[in-house]
């Protein structure tokens, strides 16, 4: 994959992913709001757990796409530095289908099934 396809590649999942954060985000947000005219108390409020669950949910799915953000981040990198394609285990190649479908992996799939 040359360089230009990589970045191309790339950038396409960032602009998807930081979507989707912004999203995330505002649904964050708009939980929190919410939850603001109701009981504090999540143990006994009928509807607190609920809201404490869709919260923390909402949450954890935004941590996974800001860490997605970074590891996308890591693979320009490693396109600009020309290791994109290599393994960061072994040193083998990554094949081409794998990045397209992961932008942001750093292993080939042999050692990403060692995990």
């Amino acid at each position: 994959m040359d360089e230009r396809t990589a970045t191309e590649l790339i950038e396409r999942a960032r602009a998807e992913t930081a979507r989707l954060a912004e999203a995330l985000a505002r649904q964050r947000d708009e939980i929190v709001a919410a939850s603001e005219f109701t009981s504090a108390d999540d143990e006994h409020d009928p509807e607190g757990a609920t809201i404490a669950f869709e919260r923390a949910q909402v949450q954890a799915l935004l941590r996974q796409a800001q860490d997605e953000l970074a590891a996308l981040a890591q693979a320009a990198d490693r396109v600009r530095a020309g290791t994109y394609e290599v393994c960061e285990r072994c040193g083998g190649p990554i094949a081409e289908g794998r990045l397209m479908a992961l932008p942001a992996t750093r292993r080939c799939i042999t050692c990403a099934d060692r995990r």
